[in-house]
């Protein structure tokens, strides 16, 4: 009979089953406990680093895991819970065969849980296994834990992408990296700064820093400095995407300047105004123009029938906007020839938004000489922040999950391990 407790608890050999009781709760149906031990060879070792430690007392006396259940009825393992001395640890609580150090569950419960955080809802998590959400934040982070010192997930890192994402409101950022070549997340921490992103470094060390070929970013600032400082070898990629939203908002600041002026005079707008209108708007126009913004942002391919019309009546109707609208398209087609020919086209955009009279465009074009090498290095070998982005929407997703944690190494532990390659498999499969 124990054999058969022994296969439904899922112990192993390293694990004595002593008895089985069935406890009757009032009001609950009850719960079956287990009493174990663990063998000769698995005790007196450390909680931490799993050596063999001589005793130092008996703790706190007997303690309790809990186990998945057994259909409707909730399971728990009891046994002793000494203490040992640790040469490196000090006075720890000695390790277990069936828990982590530090758990209230058993490895079954938390790998279960840890599987089920990155498929199911935080409700359904909750529910399933009758357990706070703060638990399984700390569960999460075990679980994390455990793996990090079992792999280096930043060994052989050579492409990588850098970016940054917001949590919470007040300005509560976390910096990641993902490694181009894996598509895993390979670094999360809290912070957007030089500090945050030199303890990446920090990590990587000088041997590995001297091994990375090549670093996506956005654009900003501090990404660049610390990359120029900390890798220097590594070529800078400007991210397309955040370089053409950049058009994008020129675009729309032009959209919105032309619809105040329109709304504001009411169809008395002169030729030369501020904004270069050549024909008279009424304010019903200024409403069109208004309602022209996504016809403006969306690419020539994905337009509707309604929405070219809009784009045709706004090239009749202001010529500057529809200027604005056609720059910002020049742009985006120097990063879908790429190559040479981008280049080229890059060159042949920048004299065009010189001369344009839009000052947006003009302020643009001379950013864009400033990000230069970047922005080359993207047309020739062909690297993006796109990756990075598609990580920053499963964290966001992930950050709705996580609902309710205390504090950000929570999210980041359920980050690494939805993200980070290495999650855990369900007991017994």
């Amino acid at each position: 009979m124990l054999s058969v407790w022994r296969l439904l608890l899922g112990l192993d050999d390293r694990v004595v089953l002593e008895a089985i009781e069935l406890e009757e709760l009032y009001g609950d149906g009850g719960q079956v406990v287990a009493h174990v031990r663990p063998k000769a060879r698995s005790k007196r070792r450390c909680g931490r680093c799993g050596r063999r430690c001589p005793g130092y007392d008996h703790g706190e006396g007997r303690r309790r895991w809990r186990g998945l259940d057994l259909g409707t009825v909730k399971v728990f393992l009891e046994a002793d819970a000494p203490r040992v001395a640790c040469r490196e640890h000090g006075v720890v609580v000695a390790q277990v065969p069936w828990a982590r150090h530090g758990a209230r569950q058993t490895r079954g419960f938390e790998d279960t849980a840890a599987w089920l955080v990155t498929h199911c809802s935080k409700s359904a998590v909750t529910q399933l296994l009758r357990i706070g959400w703060r638990t399984v934040g700390s569960i999460v982070a075990r679980v994390v834990a455990e793996i990090d010192t079992q792999v280096d997930r930043l060994d052989g890192l050579r492409r990588i992408g850098i970016d940054e994402i917001s949590y919470k409101k007040g300005q509560k950022f976390l910096t990641i990296v993902v490694d181009h070549d894996s598509g895993r997340l390979v670094w999360v921490e809290p912070g957007r700064d030089r500090a945050t992103l030199g303890r990446f470094f920090d990590a990587l060390g000088e041997a590995r820093s001297a091994q990375i070929t090549h670093i996506s970013a956005d654009g900003a600032e501090w990404i660049a400095t610390v990359a120029a400082l900390r890798a220097p070898q590594a070529v800078l990629c400007a991210d397309p995407f955040h370089v053409v939203a950049w058009a994008s908002q020129c675009l729309d600041d032009v959209r919105r300047q032309v619809w105040n002026e329109a709304r504001r005079a009411g169809g008395m707008i002169a030729a030369g105004s501020r904004v270069g209108l050549r024909y008279n708007l009424s304010r019903g126009d200024a409403k069109r123009i208004q309602r022209s913004r996504w016809a403006l942002w969306k690419n020539p391919e994905d337009l509707t029938d309604h929405q070219r019309a809009k784009l045709d009546w706004v090239a009749k109707t202001s010529p500057t906007l529809h200027r604005a609208y056609l720059l910002k398209e020049g742009l985006r087609y120097v990063f879908k020839v790429k190559g040479e020919a981008g280049k080229q086209a890059l060159d042949r955009w920048l004299a065009w938004a010189q001369r344009c009279r839009i000052d947006v465009f003009v302020e643009l074009g001379r950013k864009i000489k400033r990000h230069l090498p970047a922005i080359h290095a993207t047309l020739e070998h062909d690297l993006s922040n796109g990756l990075i982005e598609s990580t920053n929407t499963k964290i966001r997703l992930l950050t709705r999950i996580a609902f309710g944690f205390k504090n950000p190494q929570a999210l980041i532990a359920l980050a690494m391990l939805s993200l980070g390659g290495y999650r855990p498999a369900l007991p017994g499969r």
